[in-house]
């Protein structure tokens, strides 16, 4: 099977060359998952990385209302896991599903060691990676504690600029912390505010 971004995203991320993932190629494996199946549920233990080949994945948590909290998209060329789970091989607290139909390229750790054998840089840039993972965590947990719904809305569209027509406007909401309501409400001044009339 042609996996054109997970080639991409090796030689340019993962500093492998064509011949390294020839190599790794009777390695791979991969899922389709349909829209709206799981690949990770609370109460399991998850123990893959989910690269996103094609389509539209999201991670989220359940409060105890039952109403869900939405903590990352993974649209193409994206990873999404509970690492935790992954590391500590604990149950997790998280759901993983499938925003449309979208094939995964599933990497676990006897994945990553194989790579690593044939390319002995590859641990070296994927922790790069797993850094600027985390920072990025860290400024989403400011900006959802501190930043206004304006501000949040913003970096999401920079982050995200495929997504806006790709998920209904709940799951952008819950994503940023707001109700659609409030979502509403900033597009709408957001619109008045590029809003230029003609003389």
């Amino acid at each position: 099977m042609e996996l054109p971004n997970f080639k991409k995203y090796l030689i340019e991320k993962g500093g492998l060359s064509e011949a390294n993932f020839l190599l790794i190629q009777p390695f791979i494996t991969v899922k389709n998952v349909s829209k709206s199946d799981f690949l990770l549920k609370e109460g399991d233990v998850c123990s893959h990385f989910f690269f996103v080949e094609k389509g539209l994945l999201r991670l989220y948590a359940l409060n105890e209302e039952g109403k869900e909290n939405i903590l990352q998209f993974a649209t193409e060329n994206w990873i999404v896991s509970d690492r935790g789970s992954v590391y500590f091989q604990q149950p997790s607290t998280y759901y993983i599903d499938a925003v449309e139909d979208t094939l995964v390229v599933m990497l676990d750790e006897g994945f990553i060691n194989k790579v690593s054998e044939i390319n002995t840089d590859f641990r070296r840039k994927n922790e790069h990676l797993l850094q600027k993972h985390i920072r990025q965590l860290y400024k989403r947990i400011s900006q959802l504690l501190g930043a206004s719904a304006k501000r949040r809305y913003l970096d999401f569209v920079k982050m995200y600029p495929d997504i806006m027509l790709r998920v209904p406007q709940w799951m952008i909401a819950s994503y940023l912390g707001i109700t659609p309501e409030s979502l509403s409400r900033v597009r709408k001044a957001l619109a008045e505010e590029n809003f230029k009339p003609n003389n």
